[in-house]
């Protein structure tokens, strides 16, 4: 894998809008502007590379970028509270990968915030789902690409909103720490779109998932959410930054 390079976020968001001639590869750059660290996950999808084994830790005001191979498509997350040995096994508060630093293709635990992303040759598709519930603010931004190239993010700290029966509290109960999806909190087929709700015709938004699209329009609140969550751009580089409020 070789050397993973962390750089300032002011250094670095230089060299990433300057183009780079002659290199074709997508490229991510995910920005940590949280005032704690932020463990990111990868997961592909089947059938697709492995990235960074799945998962490093991002410390505040830091940034890395990622080289995306051809016709990748996946997922990344933000883990936080987490805690690792020197063989990286441990745990994270939110968004925990099976107790490993290295996901090595595993998903997240619900719930999290996550940003999706499929590169084909024609469009990148891209877009940032709640569907999974929420951990902490994530967006996504193109670069230099084509086409309808639109900012996709959940921005708002749906924590100090999120309904008593979807909280999930931190260890002393203090504070809360994310925030599940009615799927995941009530395993309801109405809520989860399976069963007779499995098509978008009856499976509608309702008052769990309208807080959250109210609070953040421009990303998937349920299975079915308008279809202009997902953003398409042609030939970008994307930025992606966990807590971009701050």
């Amino acid at each position: 894998m070789g050397t993973m390079q962390l750089h300032t976020i002011s250094i670095f968001i230089f060299f990433f809008l300057v183009p780079f001639h002659g290199i074709s590869a997508t490229t991510i750059m995910m920005v940590n502007k949280c005032t704690h660290p932020v463990w990111p996950g990868i997961q592909p999808t089947a059938g697709r590379p492995v990235l960074l084994r799945g998962g490093f830790k991002l410390p505040p005001k830091k940034a890395f970028t990622l080289s995306l191979p051809p016709a990748w498509s996946g997922r990344i997350w933000g883990r936080v509270g987490c805690a690792f040995d020197s063989s990286g096994r441990g745990k994270c508060a939110t968004g925990d990968c099976g107790g490993s630093l290295f996901c090595n293709g595993a998903g997240g635990t619900p719930p999290a915030t996550l940003a999706e992303i499929t590169l084909t040759a024609e469009h990148d598709f891209y877009d940032v789902s709640l569907v999974d519930g929420y951990n902490l603010p994530i967006a996504i931004m193109p670069f230099k690409g084509t086409g309808k190239c639109g900012y996709a993010g959940c921005v708002s700290d749906l924590n100090v909103m999120c309904p008593v029966g979807l909280q999930v509290r931190s260890r002393d109960k203090r504070r809360v720490v994310a925030c599940k999806s009615a799927c995941s909190a009530f395993k309801a087929p109405r809520f989860c779109c399976t069963g007779r709700y499995g098509n978008p015709w009856t499976c509608k938004p309702t008052a769990y998932s309208r807080i959250f699209k109210v609070a953040c329009p421009r990303a998937y609140s349920y299975a079915y959410d308008d279809p202009t969550s997902i953003a398409t751009c042609t030939g970008a580089n994307y930025l992606l930054t966990f807590c971009p409020h701050r």
